[in-house]
């Protein structure tokens, strides 16, 4: 076995491992908000406006549409480790699948070859 494809191998064999370290996981983005309320002579109407909050807010989409929930600070603070863990996963996915295409690219032309 060649350097490159021992390399190759190990990078593998630990992504697959670090899949089942990825605790739960969701999609979608967290955001911090400020906003007016729209009362007159409230705190948010004066100039400089001081807005209310901060509101969390969790959107993704469902079935083609943008769902966005308020969340509460405790809400907030799981829903971003868990949005944490969904990239992670996609970035994991995504390295598996190029060094799978390098690795099997090698087997096919080793069949070729035989």
């Amino acid at each position: 076995m060649s350097p490159t494809r021992q390399t190759d191998e190990k990078r593998y064999q630990a992504l697959r491992r670090s899949l089942a370290e990825i605790g739960y996981f969701r999609r979608g983005s967290l955001v911090q908000r400020f906003l007016p309320c729209g009362k007159p002579g409230c705190r948010c109407q004066a100039h400089p406006p001081r807005l209310h909050g901060p509101y969390w807010q969790w959107t993704r989409k469902v079935r083609g549409k943008t769902v966005t929930v308020r969340l509460t600070l405790n809400e907030a603070q799981l829903l971003g480790e868990w949005i944490a863990n969904g990239r992670r996963l996609r970035t994991t996915l995504l390295l598996l699948e190029r060094l799978s295409l390098r690795l099997t690219e090698r087997l096919l032309r080793q069949s070729r070859h035989s």
